[in-house]
């Protein structure tokens, strides 16, 4: 009994350790400096973005096989809200008739909510959100990437919105702009298995966006291309 009170001691000890060692490296000036530059670059590009109207073209495929295409005008609204508007739509595919005609439907109902799933999980890393950007970097769990070699740095920041899932933000390292962003994660849990790879671009003003978007998920052959365009200022 002794030594196993022992050992959970020096476990505990050593998970503080650990968690106060990142916790101090979370803290040094280097990190705090990128992250404040990050939360203030994103948040700087959300405000001006909303002066804009574009198109957003989301492209959902099965196996490789494109399976729909969307297409919405975004703006965001007197009140503040984004609002998306329908452009065009793949027409739905016809129903089949009979007893496989509603195995094959029930199955189609399921991927189709998967998919919905999927392309709500994008929304939750794009653009990231600064408010989460703190609760992690509080949290003691961001770390800092200089690679050189023409690669912008990298904020990596852990648990961001699901327990074990990781936010690799990639900035330019002169401007603080964001260049890029990757996401490890996952839908309803660890075994479904989701990435999205994000390349941003910059409109004339400066102001920065997610021009593309690619979320893959392995478990069910599903992957989302999402990319915004035809930027113009909207109408006063």
């Amino acid at each position: 009994m002794t030594k196993l009170r022992s050992r959970l001691a020096v476990a505990a000890c050593s998970i503080m350790f650990l968690l106060t060692t990142a916790i101090a490296r979370s803290q040094s000036p280097e990190v705090q400096q990128r992250v404040a530059a990050l939360k203030q670059s994103v948040a700087h590009d959300q405000q001006s973005i909303r002066t804009y109207e574009w198109i957003e073209t989301t492209v959902i495929s099965l196996k490789g096989e494109e399976k729909s295409r969307q297409q919405k005008q975004c703006y965001y609204g007197a009140e503040g809200s984004l609002q998306k508007v329908t452009v065009s739509a793949s027409p739905p595919a016809a129903k089949k008739r009979g007893l496989r005609g509603r195995v094959v439907e029930n199955k189609k109902e399921e991927l189709t909510d998967y998919m919905k799933q999927a392309v709500a999980l994008v929304k939750t890393y794009v653009p990231p959100d600064p408010a989460r950007i703190q609760a992690v970097k509080d949290a003691g769990k961001v770390s800092l990437d200089l690679p050189g070699g023409g690669h912008g740095a990298r904020v990596n920041l852990r648990d961001y919105a699901k327990p074990g899932d990781l936010l690799s933000v990639e900035v330019d390292p002169a401007s603080n702009r964001v260049i890029g962003l990757k996401v490890a994660t996952y839908l309803d849990n660890a075994k479904d298995a989701v990435t999205l790879d994000v390349q941003f671009s910059s409109l004339q003003d400066g102001t920065g966006y997610p021009a593309n978007e690619d979320l893959v998920a392995k478990a069910k052959n599903v992957s989302v291309n999402v990319t915004n365009s035809g930027y113009r200022k909207s109408a006063p």
